[in-house]
């Protein structure tokens, strides 16, 4: 029997968060010295596209999917009128693929989801995970349920997100389906332990983000970081923003923020679509900033403010004076806040989630005083990273694999 492990993730994905997760999950797999190969997504992405073209399609009419993918309209439009943001985008996409391309153990190409199957019994186990690769969407997509897996096969979720707190009947049925086949499911959040629950009456762990199976100091050697992270400030001391959300109530607490500590501004701009209120907002915009240089870039920040769940996790693991913010309105069907308040009640810093309501009031000078409770965050982070261990080499040694 084969004892390459299948790695199913979105690494190809231009976004920090969506490649440092699957670095994670490769890392984990080399830590426990299994062979590994990440899934090539190339190949395949034809045949997904389409299905989720027509998950879209079929939400043409739906308010909340508009306002969504309108952020892609914006970006598109914004690239063509724009040569020079299309140009610092072009810089900054290319940072993403050599990483994908230098970092990542790739598989071959495969052309289909049915030719991947039938080359499923040269892997030993599927491992799909994390990030919301459950998303309806992907769920109609049919790629990461591993549907195309056969029976035989060990399928493993690790740490999987449906990214949403609720499903329409529709997706829920789809969901029971392909979770009743999985051998071993995990979940990155008490909202997906409920849907797993619901839908397919399981009973199943929340573990950790893959990223925080590596400690501060392993991730360091792991991106063979540098020591030079200032570097995006002029060796100044800064402000590190990233904001994916287009939200300019957040940008506005910030300036607050640089008003009253006097210190300069490094943000990632138009992280997730073009953003107006990012255009003047920060004293430095760099473009050419990978996975590696996006965890120096928070490393080396006095304070950090974002609305991104894996920018938090990276606070975290390098005991930053972090706020969070919600992205969406809760209401919100498209809404994924929930990752971000499952992660910070794991951790017991719900206090450090800002939500607009409170944003006015909110006392910049003594939130920037304020300390971290850096020994509850760090305690609790090794406590889940030790569970989520225990979970993986249990289902690894039950399938005679490890």
């Amino acid at each position: 029997m084969s004892t390459i492990i299948a790695l199913v993730t979105c690494y190809f994905q231009k976004n920090y968060g969506s490649q440092l997760q699957a670095f994670a999950t490769q890392m984990a797999f080399d830590k426990l010295g299994l062979e590994n190969e990440t899934i090539r997504i190339d190949g395949l992405l034809p045949e997904i596209n389409r299905a989720k073209y027509w998950y879209f399609l079929s939400k043409i009419l739906d308010s909340a999917t508009i306002r969504d993918k309108a952020a892609t309209v914006r970006k598109a439009w914004a690239k063509k009128r724009n040569v020079e943001y299309a140009q610092n985008l072009a810089v900054r996409y290319g940072m993403f693929e050599n990483f994908a391309n230098t970092k990542f153990h790739l598989s071959k190409v495969y052309r289909s989801k049915a030719e991947l199957g039938k080359d499923a019994h040269l892997y030993s186990a599927f491992v799909v995970g994390s990030d919301q690769l459950w998303l309806p969407s992907n769920i109609a997509a049919d790629y990461y349920t591993l549907n195309f897996v056969p029976d035989d096969v060990a399928k493993i979720a690790l740490a999987t997100s449906f990214g949403v707190s609720t499903l329409s009947p529709q997706y829920g049925k789809k969901a029971r389906r392909f979770l009743k086949r999985l051998d071993y499911v995990s979940v990155r959040e008490s909202s997906g332990q409920q849907l797993v629950a619901k839908w397919a009456k399981r009973n199943v762990p929340v573990v950790c983000d893959p990223t925080i199976l590596l400690t501060a100091e392993e991730w360091k050697d792991a991106l063979d970081a540098s020591d030079d992270g200032k570097r995006f400030a002029e060796g100044q001391k800064y402000i590190f923003v990233y904001f994916l959300g287009n939200n300019p109530w957040q940008r506005d607490l910030v300036k607050r923020a640089r008003e009253y500590s006097g210190l300069k501004i490094v943000q990632i701009a138009h992280s997730d679509e073009y953003v107006k209120s990012d255009e003047g907002f920060a004293d430095y915009t760099p473009y050419q900033v990978g996975p590696k240089e996006f965890v120096e870039l928070i490393r080396d920040a006095e304070f950090v403010f974002t609305d991104s769940f894996h920018c938090s996790v990276f606070s975290m693991l390098n005991s930053k004076k972090f706020f969070t913010f919600p992205r969406y309105s809760d209401d919100g069907p498209t809404s994924t806040n929930g990752r971000l308040y499952s992660l910070l009640t794991l951790v017991h810093q719900q206090g450090r989630m800002i939500r607009k309501s409170d944003s006015a009031s909110f006392d910049v000078a003594a939130g920037l005083k304020n300390g971290v409770e850096t020994n509850v965050i760090l305690r609790e982070l090794d406590s889940l990273r030790q569970f989520t261990w225990r979970w993986l080499r249990n289902a690894l040694e039950e399938r005679h694999i490890l």
